[in-house]
This record gives C-alpha cells, sequence and structure tokens, in this order.
C-alpha cells in the first residue's frame, strides 16, 4: 500500500475499564496495521483530575513507544492547572514518514454563552510519500457548541481551501534557507479526526461540498473516505458502541476526508469495532 494512517480519539489513552495505558493503545494501533501515520485525538499532558489519572506527558509516551517515527503534537488547550502545573490537552500526528512542514491551527472559538466548550485546533503535517507530498490534518470539532463546531468546520475547508491555492499559485521560489524558504505546497490532503458530528448534519455537507466562487483558484473539495470505499454501505459506528454515557445509540462521527486526486486512491477503509480501550473506534485507512 502506498500509505497506510490510523485516526483515533484515544480518550487521554483511557479504557472502557478507567485504566490509563498509552501502552495499550499503541499495541493495539500496530495490531490492526503496519502504519505510517497514527493521528491521535485527545492527548493529554499533566491533568492528573482526568478520570483514570493523566498527570503525565502522554506525547513523549507515544515517541517513546514508537521509535524510527516523529510525533508532533498540537495543543489546543494549553493553561496553568489549579496546582500551578502547566497543563496541555489537544491532538497529536506521529509519521514514520519524512516530515517537510508542521503546522497547527487554532480554530474558531466563537462565544456561545451557558454552553459548556473549550478551545480547539488541527495539526497539519506535510509529509513525503509514495504519492508524493501529502498533508496529514487532524483536527477534533466542539462536542457541545453546535454554533463552534460549524465555525471549525468552516475553518477547516478554509485552510484546504487556502493550501490549494498555495500549490496552484506557488510564492516567489527561496533558496536562502532562512524561514522564506520554498515550502512543500500541495493540494493532496487526508483530513481526519473526531468532528463530533453525524452525516445528516449541515457541517458535514459543509466540509464535503464544492468549492464555491469565493473559493481561491485552485481550491479542492474533501471528500469522505467511507462511501467511496464502501459505496452506500452505512458507516461503521465509532462512538458509543459500548459506552451510552454521552446518548443512547451508537453513532458515526470519526471520519477520513480526502482530496480530490486521492479519492481514486482510496483502497480501504475500516473501524475496529470490537476495542475497548477507548470510548471510540479507530478508523484505519489504505491508499494505494
Amino acid at each position: 500500500m502506498a500509505l497506510t494512517l490510523i485516526t483515533w480519539n484515544v480518550q487521554w489513552f483511557c479504557g472502557l475499564d478507567n485504566v490509563v495505558s498509552v501502552e495499550r493503545v499503541i499495541a493495539h494501533a500496530r495490531a490492526m496495521a503496519d502504519f505510517d501515520a497514527l493521528c491521535l485525538q485527545e492527548v493529554a499532558d499533566d491533568y492528573p483530575g482526568l478520570e483514570g489519572g493523566a498527570g503525565f506527558d502522554q506525547a513523549q509516551r507515544v515517541q517513546a513507544l514508537l521509535p524510527g517515527f516523529e510525533v508532533h503534537f498540537g495543543a489546543a488547550v494549553d493553561e496553568r492547572g489549579p496546582e500551578g502545573r502547566r497543563q496541555r490537552f489537544g491532538n497529536l500526528v506521529a509519521t514514520r514518514l519524512p516530515v517537510r512542514q508542521v503546522r497547527h491551527h487554532a480554530l474558531p472559538w466563537p462565544a456561545d454563552a451557558g454552553v459548556r466548550s473549550m478551545p480547539r485546533m488541527c495539526t497539519s503535517v506535510t509529509v513525503d510519500s509514495a504519492l508524493g507530498p501529502v498533508r496529514l490534518m487532524t483536527t477534533h470539532l466542539e462536542f457541545y457548541s453546535a454554533r463552534q463546531r460549524m465555525a471549525q468546520a468552516r475553518a477547516l475547508v478554509d485552510l484546504h481551501h487556502e493550501a490549494c491555492a498555495h500549490a496552484a499559485q506557488p510564492p516567489l521560489q527561496d533558496a536562502s534557507g532562512g524561514p522564506f524558504q520554498s515550502k512543500a505546497h500541495t493540494a493532496s490532503a487526508i483530513l481526519c479526526g473526531d468532528f463530533n458530528l453525524e452525516r445528516h448534519e449541515p457541517e458535514y455537507a459543509l466540509l464535503g461540498a464544492e468549492p464555491d466562487a469565493t473559493a481561491p483558484a485552485g481550491a479542492g473539495a474533501l471528500r469522505d473516505a467511507w462511501p467511496l470505499a464502501h459505496g452506500s454501505r452505512p458507516p461503521a459506528p465509532t462512538f458509543r458502541l459500548h459506552d451510552r454515557r454521552y446518548g443512547p445509540e451508537p453513532i458515526s462521527c470519526d471520519y477520513v476526508f480526502v482530496s480530490d486526486d486521492l479519492a481514486s486512491r482510496v483502497r480501504a477503509v475500516e473501524v475496529d469495532t470490537e476495542t475497548t480501550v477507548s470510548d471510540h473506534q479507530p478508523v484505519l485507512l489504505r491508499l494505494g
């Protein structure tokens, strides 16, 4: 396969048995596939108050367990805790592919009075793959606020359109070796993560929409990889399958989107519906 990726909301590596274990999550991911990239959401750094206890740097633990991989952690939340600790919470991309560029994008957080919420972000890692440069983008959108979630979905589309436009209309070439040196601009992208929305919701339609007249020249669409692999087959559930604390029925809310040029490369999209080492199910993408 040309590129294999797993995306997983690991709930600070806390399983449904209330045990926090980075080791068993990484072992399970390795058992699923010999992945080139692992995109994780809800990774914690020094939050001992979380269920099961997460009072250590989980990104650092992932790095120790994946020798030969680069690990890039993006903190959506970076704050001083009640006991003076610096606490961080966000997303992570680990990859064994050569990394060309890393960007951490804060997503919109518009005020929504009386609704529980926290900052959200998207980590984007451009890698060299057998398919050429590809942007690996992982995110985790707001759960409680529909207003914030829509703003965040719109921002993700804008980020993809902006990157496509740079690829179509590249900046002046620069070989200076400084920060203005030429970047790896590419329209090829994989956007994955926990979007906290279902396929019938307006944010999903926005994410998969064709660029309109307001989009920059060169902008491309994003495609949900599940129907590309499975046609009209209903998606496998990725949340509330083994744990109904957040709702009565299992749903699918963890997605992998691919750019137009990668759509024909989708060979498989699989959901592991058995594991309970997180409250979400991991999703595997294979491109050929």
